[in-house]
């Protein structure tokens, strides 16, 4: 005899959160307005995250949104907040430090701005262990194609998606296409406050701790007016290897070109590192060691 309370929805914040937005036909980007008429602001990717069960609200102006919330989605006061868990104890950090983080892309960065809650447990359940990325830069001076093939290894299990984000130089979010060599392409949210854009790329499954997935993503950027003057990559953990590849247009062949490294977002790199191109018109740079940090190619045109 099946038991009385077998199929009864999961009463989680995080499951309420999702199932009130469902309810009501309500979309985050909705929501996030709703707040910023309180004088609340609250970023997409932090709504996202409170509806996955990935963070929960915490901060002073976390549980304000809570509260203003509820009205919204029809819930009496303190119902909603009352089924947030217990508050971390002081000291308690995620799998992924806050501070580790916070040491490449800096205090208070903008980044930490448009996660919010969630920047302390950005990509806390994997460790990236061998990144290759391609660039091509057309004819216009712009890179207009990024390729990335990324080695992870899950540091806890149930881990399904790697989340990316990746700077723009066009302002534009309408001109990024980023597509998988397999399965439709993942949800791209544009974060205008940095001018990134953000994906969660599936793994394919969810991974047992200690097992490792590739995953490969091509970004792609419609012609523009703009001209790219350098990439570069954030790492918040060592990494085994760090492939960037350049490749430019025979037509668009720059006067001078650098590889460099920092240690944070906003420092200037202590020391940059001329290159040259080959017969190809491409250049790498492919670092024998990967400490936590900022890696680049820099470039001129005449």
């Amino acid at each position: 005899m099946p038991h009385a309370h077998s199929n009864a929805p999961e009463v989680t914040f995080a499951a309420v959160f999702r199932q009130a937005l469902h309810s009501h036909g309500l979309s985050l980007e909705q929501v996030r307005e709703h707040l910023r008429t309180h004088g609340i602001t609250v970023t997409v990717a932090t709504l996202s995250y409170w509806q996955s069960g990935r963070s929960q609200p915490e901060r002073a102006l976390s549980l304000r949104a809570v509260d203003v919330m509820e009205p919204l989605l029809g819930f009496p006061t303190g119902a909603l907040r009352s089924l947030l868990g217990p508050r971390h104890p002081r000291g308690w950090t995620p799998p992924q430090s806050p501070t580790a983080v916070r040491d490449v892309y800096g205090n208070g960065s903008e980044v930490e701005h448009v996660l919010g809650d969630a920047f302390p447990y950005f990509n806390a359940g994997l460790r990236r262990m061998v990144i290759h990325e391609t660039v091509h830069i057309n004819e216009h001076r712009f890179v207009e194609e990024t390729r990335v093939t990324v080695v992870v290894r899950a540091v806890r299990s149930g881990i399904q998606h790697l989340s990316v984000i990746h700077c723009l130089d066009s302002p534009d979010a309408g001109t990024i296409d980023l597509s998988l060599p397999y399965g439709p392409p993942p949800d791209v949210r544009f974060l205008p406050e940095v001018n990134c854009v953000a994906a969660d790329i599936p793994l394919g499954r969810a991974l047992v701790i200690n097992e490792t997935a590739v995953v490969e993503y091509t970004l792609r950027a419609a012609p523009t007016t703009k001209v790219s003057y350098l990439h570069e990559r954030r790492f918040t953990t060592p990494l085994r290897s760090y492939l960037l590849h350049a490749r430019f247009h025979p037509q668009a062949l720059p006067s001078n070109l650098w590889h460099y490294y920092r240690k944070q977002l906003g420092h200037e790199p202590p020391n940059r590192h001329r290159l040259t191109l080959d017969d190809f018109h491409t250049t790498h740079l492919l670092p024998t060691r990967c400490p936590p940090g900022v890696y680049g190619i820099t470039w001129d045109w005449d």
